[in-house]
């Protein structure tokens, strides 16, 4: 158990090995960022749920992906930006604010997915993801390329396919590459 990790809750979907630019500028998420910079430590990349209207506090979801940040830069107009990349994910068990807003949880890091070989079933999934990549060039420049790990290539067209927050979260919690990808094939088609 991981206690008092950062949490950066966003209206979006992180998965392992994956890319976020992002823009801060609230005080609470700037001094986030040089914490975690200076102390070499990720922080938790967690869906907002939007669709739950129980409560006036917004819910998360229950599983989220630790962020490293790998590179940042001072924006002309003096916003802080950074790409984080996706590391483990984890499990959401409590939260807590500081005073000035942040959110802080105690997190379970989940296992690592293993590398699965990519079944021929889903070569053209594969093929689909490279010509996708090609087009994103500058946002995975950089990121080690694995077309025929299963887990790789789901996690990948998850992100990057312009489908629903609740259908990428889904992705993200299924610990089965190859049930993801089976889950992603008919969305896959859609997409073209």
């Amino acid at each position: 158990m991981r206690t008092g990790t950062p949490l950066f809750p966003l209206p979006t979907v992180l998965f392992p090995e994956g890319p976020l630019p992002l823009r801060v500028f609230e005080p609470r998420y700037v001094d986030m960022v040089g914490r975690c910079m200076r102390d070499d430590e990720p922080f938790g990349v967690i869906r907002i749920d939007e669709d739950d209207k129980s409560s006036s506090e917004s819910r998360l979801c229950r599983i989220g992906t630790l962020a490293i940040i790998a590179d940042w830069f001072q924006s002309d107009g003096g916003l802080l930006g950074i790409l984080a990349i996706g590391s483990l994910r984890f499990q959401l068990h409590a939260t807590a604010k500081q005073p000035d807003g942040l959110r802080i949880g105690d997190i379970e890091e989940l296992p690592p997915e293993p590398r699965v070989p990519l079944p021929p079933e889903f070569v053209s999934m594969s093929s689909a993801l490279q010509h996708l990549i090609q087009k994103l060039d500058r946002l995975y420049q950089g990121i080690e390329t694995r077309f025929d790990d299963a887990s790789w290539v789901s996690l990948r067209l998850a992100e990057i396919l312009p489908i629903g927050l609740e259908h990428k979260q889904h992705c993200l919690e299924l610990e089965d590459p190859l049930e993801r990808l089976r889950y992603l094939r008919p969305l896959v088609r859609l997409s073209r």
